[in-house]
């Protein structure tokens, strides 16, 4: 399937995230006009959802990676509002259990790979187990270069089993982290938000973005693409990865199976 995004990172490409814009708006002026294209998303995704479930043909993972405070929780809400909640879950991975770290370090996400007909959505994902290490050099060259490709691996696998992989790293600024931090801090409903560990990693910002440039271009795939979105707009972020999701769905040109009885011979 060929995308058309202008955001899509092509197999073997270099990336270097501090040269790609985070507050870019695409077509749009004004948040009301993306608005009201987001809107025809949903309910369009709704529609498709539900061929979808009901075909039982593939599957769809969605994977939102991206620093903190970059809106993975806000774009789930806002993209899938309209969505059957019996046709798609939501899976966060944060820091490894003490049973987790006794498995290899796809275990605990390869059981939450869905079943055909159902999307899924990693909230963080298996990047975070090789992202974190690397940053805080708990890992070495050959380890992270032996995991790079266990999930090469991993993702053609999931594709030769019908699951489509969609990745996206909601790109932001450091200054509009700064801002969305100020936020959480000076706003009393927002202040369970607050976590030590987003002010101590804020520090080591250019090693992960260091870390996501190799990590995002290595493992871009045709099969499993990235999309780095800029995301300082939420509002253009949603329609963004909307859009996205809408071309994936229709182009896979699913339909509703064909009944097992004969609806014309049914008698109430």
């Amino acid at each position: 399937m060929k995308l058309r995004s202008p955001y899509l990172v092509k197999p073997g490409s270099k990336v270097k995230l501090s040269r790609i814009a985070t507050d870019e708006t695409g077509l749009f002026k004004q948040e009301e006009a993306a608005k009201a294209v987001l809107a025809g998303h949903r309910e369009t995704l709704a529609r498709l959802q539900e061929i979808f479930y009901a075909s039982q043909q593939k599957a769809l993972l969605i994977v939102l990676q991206g620093m903190d405070t970059a809106g993975k929780d806000g774009a789930i809400s806002h993209i899938f509002s309209g969505i059957n909640p019996q046709g798609c879950n939501v899976s966060s991975f944060k820091e490894p259990t003490p049973m987790e770290v006794r498995h290899d370090f796809l275990w605990r996400v390869h059981s939450q790979v869905p079943p055909r007909g159902m999307i899924q959505i990693f909230n963080r994902s298996h990047y975070e187990d090789i992202l974190v290490p690397r940053v805080h050099k708990l890992i070495s060259a050959a380890k992270l270069k032996q995991h790079i490709e266990d999930i090469l691996e991993f993702e053609s696998m999931l594709h030769d089993n019908d699951v489509v992989v969609l990745k996206f790293f909601l790109h932001i600024s450091y200054k509009e982290q700064t801002s969305r931090l100020k936020d959480r801090i000076e706003t009393p409903e927002k202040h369970w938000k607050l976590s030590e560990s987003d002010f101590r990693e804020r520090k080591l910002w250019p090693e992960y973005e260091h870390a996501y440039n190799q990590l995002i271009g290595e493992t871009s795939r045709k099969h499993a693409p990235w999309f780095v979105i800029p995301s300082d707009r939420k509002w253009y972020r949603n329609v963004v990865i909307s859009e996205i999701l809408v071309e994936v769905m229709e182009g896979m040109k699913l339909k509703y199976p064909k009944p097992v009885m004969d609806p014309a011979k049914i008698r109430l």
